[in-house]
């Protein structure tokens, strides 16, 4: 189906719309909800809340501290829109610094976190999680910062398989895509 931009009015949503573009995106009313789209549906969350957005702070650092010069660790908002279909939000992109586009990451990450909230924990687990994998992002990460935890899932044969996690005080490892260690009690200090 091709898509036409839909006009928006300063105070509201536009008519029923059976399936959305990237286009679309920059149509909606701006605020304190983030807009991505999976396969054409839009979903649309609220602002996070300060516990997620010290995981993503404190990940951001440990991540940047390990991440070798060819790649490039981003905090969202930054989009991959692997289509015209999709724009998904990570909380954290670790990307090679030769797949940077102007706009957004439109080739395929090293690497995405989502940093999990009652709102995103769906989302995140079962939808995101089938579309990375079908993307061929390389590995995934799911940080709830309510417990604290991290689990780290490699891409094998299409499909992600848990490589390694850790809750509270414990330390988890990974060696690919390079060398990194996380304690998710570190990452919710606040």
């Amino acid at each position: 189906m091709v898509g036409m931009v839909v006009e928006v009015s300063a105070h509201g949503w536009p008519e029923y719309v059976s399936e959305w573009t990237v286009e679309m995106l920059d149509t909606l009313p701006e605020g304190n909800l983030r807009y991505e789209l999976l396969d054409g549906t839009l979903l649309v969350s609220p602002s996070p809340v300060p516990l997620h957005q010290a995981a993503i702070g404190e990940l951001h650092v440990v991540l940047r501290a390990a991440c070798p010069a060819d790649h490039y660790v981003f905090l969202a908002p930054l989009d991959w829109q692997p289509d015209g279909r999709t724009s998904l939000e990570p909380d954290l992109l670790v990307v090679r610094r030769d797949r940077i586009g102007p706009k957004n990451i439109i080739e395929t990450p090293t690497l995405v976190v989502e940093v999990i909230s009652p709102s995103s924990a769906r989302i995140d687990r079962m939808l995101k999680f089938a579309r990375y994998a079908e993307g061929g992002i390389p590995q995934y990460w799911i940080v709830d910062p309510r417990v604290p935890s991290v689990e780290i899932y490699n891409l094998i044969d299409g499909e992600y398989q848990l490589a390694a996690s850790a809750q509270g005080t414990q330390t988890v490892s990974v060696t690919a895509p390079f060398v990194v260690a996380v304690v998710p009690a570190k990452l919710v200090q606040i």
